[in-house]
């Protein structure tokens, strides 16, 4: 090891910073952040009484007779001097910092390779969440009545590794800090009573199919979950990103197929959670974009658990654009609309006059089978049949297949999809700007481009 790595308090010490420029200004800032007092000088006509009672010195003046001098009357008053792009002149260097509130990694190559710690410090900031310091904040918080609870060491050890890893850490990574104590104070108490701890459900959005779209945290908790219930759009390839030791319950509900009620998969939730699972509900797309994650929600809330939402990229975002498709377009179109192509349970249609407008996206989710009712409601409500439509059916994924043509032949084109026996989702978009749609003919299908 070329250099010790240590930590220093510099909470309302002195820092003297010598130059100008953003080499200066930098290390100013980042002794600023660690509480100090920074004198920032100019090196001319500077003397060693500069320096005297300075916890540490930093020098960019950018010359090198400069930086000498400047770093000898700084090692003449007993001040560890920083010199900028000179480690000859250091006795110290600087790392690369991911700053995490309370938790500081710091990356060094002793020098070697500047480029090489700072690949390092950008794969340690993917990996740590934002909210990691929260961490360090509530495991403080409670070390004191752990410590008092719990005498046996080990016994100490496990609480706090669930602090940290299982629902009262996943809370407060979820920027939940009230939850987050809540639910140390839920262990707390099944401690001492000799309960078994609840657990956590994380409702996760899967996006729209490409295991390289999951968020980060999503891809994360797959991997902590003991439980994954799925839908059955999601395909494996998402699935095989979880823990393999991982119990997977297909919780599907696909059209003219047998599936769970949702009102079994809220009490299957529960049952899980209340055991002390992790539980991972994946949902194709995003839980809270005609996924019923709300719905989830309310019977976890209605039962006292703790829970997280994790988004993901919806299907209308994810299909748009793997077929080219932009949403919007200033010279296109100003708005966009998400409608399911199937009636909520209980609610009205949408109104369609209102959304068959010039300038104006709808992207239509479960849209294919009722294909002839949505252009038919659209022709009604008065838009032009020769409007472009596009269908992306299994967007983002290697079998995505897109077809294009006009409203008033919908039906015809979403026949092409919906009555093969190997059919995967469909979105349906319609608007100007679904002449965009990128075109990926496959063997063995037959497209319809309709001019």
């Amino acid at each position: 090891m070329k250099h010790l790595p240590l930590f220093f308090d510099l909470a309302g010490r002195l820092v003297v910073v010598v130059g100008e420029g953003t080499k200066a200004e930098g290390r100013a800032a980042l002794a600023r952040s660690a509480g100090a007092a920074v004198a920032q000088l100019a090196p001319s006509q500077m003397t060693i009484d500069d320096f005297r009672g300075a916890a540490a010195a930093f020098i960019a003046t950018g010359d090198i007779e400069g930086d000498s001098r400047v770093q000898a009357l700084a090692k003449a008053a007993g001040v560890p001097v920083n010199v900028a792009d000179r480690p000859a002149l250091c006795d110290f260097i600087l790392p690369a910092i991911v700053d995490r509130d309370d938790v500081v990694v710091a990356i060094s190559t002793g020098g070697a390779s500047p480029t090489l710690a700072t690949i390092l410090r950008a794969r340690i900031e993917a990996a740590l969440p934002q909210q990691f310091g929260a961490l360090a904040k509530l495991a403080a918080a409670f070390r004191s009545q752990v410590n008092t609870l719990i005498a046996d060491p080990a016994r100490r050890r496990t609480f706090f590794r669930r602090l940290i890893e299982g629902p009262a850490g996943r809370l407060a990574l979820a920027g939940d800090q009230a939850g987050a104590r809540r639910a140390v104070l839920t262990e707390l108490d099944s401690a001492r009573n000799g309960q078994t701890p609840q657990g956590i459900a994380h409702i996760v959005g899967a996006g729209p199919g490409d295991p390289d779209l999951l968020t980060l945290r999503a891809a994360q908790l797959l991997q902590e979950a003991d439980a994954i219930l799925h839908d059955d759009l999601v395909p494996p390839e998402v699935l095989a990103r979880a823990r393999r030791d991982a119990e997977f319950v297909s919780v599907g509900k696909r059209k003219g197929r047998p599936s769970w009620a949702q009102a079994d998969i809220d009490a299957e939730l529960v049952r899980r959670v209340r055991a002390g699972q992790t539980v991972v509900r994946l949902k194709a797309g995003d839980p809270f974009v005609f996924g019923r994650g709300g719905e989830e929600i309310d019977a976890l809330q209605a039962a006292g658990l703790a829970y997280t939402v994790v988004p993901g990229i919806t299907a209308a975002l994810g299909c748009a654009a793997s077929a080219g498709i932009p949403l919007t377009h200033r010279r296109i179109a100003s708005a966009v609309t998400f409608v399911s192509g199937h009636s909520a349970q209980g609610n009205r249609r949408p109104d369609w006059a209102s959304l068959a407008t010039k300038g104006h996206t709808l992207a239509i989710y479960m849209g294919a089978s009722e294909a002839a009712s949505v252009r038919d409601l659209l022709l009604d409500a008065g838009t032009d049949p020769t409007t472009p439509v596009a269908i992306v059916e299994n967007g983002s994924r290697p079998e995505e297949r897109v077809s294009s043509g006009r409203l008033s032949d919908l039906a015809r084109l979403a026949a092409l999809h919906s009555q093969r026996s190997d059919a995967g989702p469909s979105l349906i978009i319609v608007g100007d700007v679904a002449a965009y749609a990128a075109r990926k003919p496959e063997p063995n299908f037959e497209f319809a481009q309709v001019s």
